[in-house]
């Protein structure tokens, strides 16, 4: 049975990531979620792997090496699946220190831990242990718009925001550790997720919230951006996919090859709604492109990101298999089924969780 240390296995992709493994692995496998529970992180999220003897759950900061260490001493981990990160870039503008504390301190402490465990006395490391850093598309800068080009895992780094900065620094850092350490390492950028229990500061289930309530829905300038949408099931996959079948030492780029800009985005959501929500529902007349509003521009905003998942189809078999009309389908059918996790989110209660899981523990 292997077993897996999951940082930031709390929040979105992680989550969806752990879900998805259970799903694939069943009691096959044991899964040890850390997370610091900031304000991305949701227990909720995996309410229903409470009580699964192969399901642990550990809160703790990825910067606070003796608790790191102590997690390693303590468990023979086959895996590290490295999620935990500050993501959200207009966060990153207004306090980059805690974008580098967390994403590249972090990283290190991480890093540290495993090698020390892993690391036999002659400098070689244990057989069959990995580790995985997940990274974004945001490292590699921006792209014209243009339809042709796309970032591949040769394309130079050239991050524009204090968040891509960071997790251009932690991927150098787990780079440097490859060639240094020989570490058995593989890094994976990947494109805009979406899907089931994405934080409602992020475009898609920010739209979706705020037009089932009527209120305005903010698009940066012209909303002309363009991001390449992966469905999060399909990232989960993917990551699976490079632990088990990956070059070690590579890096593997996964995107969803769903381009759009956001402006189309929103409008495709709104339409969505109105498709979906029966008459009766009488939130379906608080659905209107007349909520959009073009608000200032983000600082340092990129224009477009698309990645070309042409290696990881080649060395591995993996490719998206969710088209964005299908995955928006299935994102916002979650989101009206499950109200009450955008009421706790939306309205901070599912805090409260956290506090009543601690009373109990």
């Amino acid at each position: 049975m292997k077993t897996y240390l999951v940082t930031g296995g709390a929040g979105f992709i992680g989550s969806n990531y752990i879900h998805y493994m259970f799903r694939k692995y069943g009691s096959d496998i044991k899964i040890i979620n850390v997370d610091k529970l900031t304000y991305a992180g949701n227990l909720e999220n995996l309410k229903d792997l409470e009580g699964n003897p192969n399901y642990s759950f550990v809160r703790a900061d990825i910067c606070d090496k003796e608790a790191i260490t102590k997690i390693f001493n303590e468990n023979d981990i086959d895996r590290v699946v490295h999620f935990a990160a500050e993501s959200h870039v207009d966060r990153s503008i207004k306090n980059p220190e805690v974008f580098v504390n967390t994403n590249v301190l972090g990283t290190a402490v991480m890093l540290n831990a495993a090698k020390a465990a892993w690391e036999n006395e002659d400098g070689s490391f244990k057989e069959g242990k990995k580790f995985l850093h997940v990274s974004t598309d945001e490292v590699y800068g921006s792209l014209p718009d243009d339809g042709k080009s796309y970032f591949y895992e040769t394309t130079p780094y050239s991050p524009h925001s204090p968040y891509s900065a960071s997790k251009a620094s932690s991927d150098m850092l787990v780079k440097a550790y490859i060639d240094t350490y020989h570490f058995p390492a593989n890094i994976t950028n990947c494109s805009n997720n979406y899907g089931p229990y994405q934080f409602p500061e992020k475009l898609i289930p920010l739209m979706i919230n705020n037009a089932l309530h009527g209120k305005s829905l903010p698009v940066y300038g012209e909303g002309k951006n363009i991001r390449d949408w992966l469905y999060v099931d399909d990232h989960a996959k993917g990551i699976d996919m490079v632990q088990e079948k990956g070059r070690l030492g590579e890096t593997y780029n996964i995107g969803g090859h769903n381009e759009k800009r956001n402006i189309e985005i929103v409008n495709i959501i709104i339409e969505t709604l109105q498709e979906i929500l029966p008459d009766s529902d009488p939130r379906k007349k608080n659905v209107s492109k007349d909520l959009i509003t073009h608000v200032e521009d983000r600082k340092g905003h990129d224009l477009r990101y698309a990645i070309a998942p042409d290696k990881i189809k080649a060395e591995i078999g993996w490719e998206p298999e969710t088209m964005f009309k299908d995955g928006i389908k299935k994102t916002i059918k979650w989101y009206l089924e499950n109200e009450d996790w955008m009421k706790n989110v939306t309205s901070g209660d599912y805090q409260k969780y956290y506090e009543e899981m601690y009373k109990q523990a």
